[in-house]
């Protein structure tokens, strides 16, 4: 599978959290040669199913494994339009944000407002601010809050007000860049790298026999309320699960004890969100595969949507597999494509490997005294 051309796709689309619909159609066309079913719920979370093969359980129902990528991006909302108090009255829109956005990274982006007023439309704006120079005292040199920040698209006051709301969804217009060594760069990897990862799993398991159904969710909103995993873990009644997601890749600066090297292969969660016997399944398929992984450390709860999953009806074994990203909540994160690649067949390799006495050997696993 060539991974470049669909994680530009991914990447370009628009769809921050709450507005997934974009992306959605993007990742159902990808997805459904795949698989046996597909569906969106009532949340706007895609879930997919992939069957099982072999011989029919007695009552009829196979074991399931749920994979979790969300499918949303950080972006902005509008706050308020003001108008400048000159002879053409232009009208310049406030921000708030949509996510986990770092307002040290706005300055200067270009952004599209999607526009819905008397006509719809999305409209090209750029993120401005007073120079820096003629900021009040005290200001000088420091970074830009959103109190200072504001999209510009050009219009007029009153044609600004017949075309935004208050409300109206913002989001980062910045393209898929291939740099040397298979890494790329772009806005809102965080997570379609993981939509990627769950695609790969997906064909890599057309050539191979597995027991378990399973079920692939694109899950919505997770960078403001986890509510795909939430949802999903809860109607879907999955029998073991596993979030897929970015975590922190080697940098200038960064701490190595929580940081991993871009295309070292992927991260496992170890900690409160993680069932011992899931991580230590996925270290097996690893081996079997002879691919190195690591272990990422979660002292509090893993901030995926595993945390979610865990809690779900009466509690769902769940591990985190994650694909190191550089420049995390930026417009400019970083992955290398190979760390995809191994994420995705890690997946599929965990799926052939479960047998119907799994759950049962996991639990028994966790009574064991040795």
């Amino acid at each position: 599978m060539d991974i470049v051309p669909l994680l530009k796709r991914l990447s370009e689309t628009a769809s921050p959290s709450g507005y997934e619909t974009a992306v959605t159609e993007v990742i159902r066309e990808q997805w459904q040669p795949l698989v046996d079913e597909i569906s969106l719920d009532r949340v706007g979370s895609l879930v997919a199913l992939k069957r099982g093969q072999g011989e029919e359980p007695a009552d009829g129902r196979r074991p399931r494994l749920l994979l979790a990528a969300h499918m949303d991006e950080i972006g902005l909302m509008v706050h308020q339009l003001v108008a400048h108090p000159d002879e053409a009255g232009y009208g310049f829109l406030r921000l708030s944000s949509l996510g986990g956005v770092d307002t040290r990274h706005l300055y200067g982006q270009l952004v599209t407002v999607h526009a819905s007023g008397t006509e719809p439309r999305q409209l090209t704006g750029v993120i401005g601010a007073l120079p820096g120079s003629l900021q009040p005292k005290g200001r000088q040199g420091k970074p830009y809050g959103y109190e200072d920040l504001v999209v510009d698209v050009g219009l007029p006051y009153r044609q600004l007000q017949a075309l935004v709301a208050v409300g109206d969804v913002i989001s980062f217009r910045q393209p898929l860049r291939e740099l040397l060594n298979g890494r790329v760069s772009g806005k809102a990897l965080d997570n379609r790298a993981s939509v990627a990862a769950v695609t790969v799993c997906l064909d890599y398991l057309q050539g191979r026999r597995h027991y378990w159904d399973l079920l692939a969710v694109a899950t919505a909103q997770e960078e403001t309320a986890l509510l795909g995993g939430f949802t999903s873990g809860h109607t879907q009644r999955p029998d073991a699960a596993i979030a897929i997601d970015v975590t922190f890749a080697k940098g200038p600066g960064t701490n190595d004890a929580v940081s991993f090297e871009l295309d070292g292969g992927p991260a496992l969660g170890l900690g409160p969100n993680i069932h011992p016997g899931m991580l230590q399944a996925l270290r097996d398929a690893a081996a079997a595969l002879e691919m190195k992984v690591n272990t990422d450390p979660h002292s509090r709860h893993s901030g995926t949507d595993a945390y979610a999953l865990q809690v779900a009806r009466a509690g769902i074994p769940t591990a985190v597999v994650s694909i190191p990203l550089r420049y995390m909540h930026t417009m400019v994160e970083t992955v290398v494509t190979s760390d995809i690649e191994r994420a995705g067949r890690l997946l599929g390799e965990f799926a052939t490997r479960l047998e119907s006495d799994f759950i049962e050997n996991l639990t028994a696993g966790m009574m064991d005294d040795k």
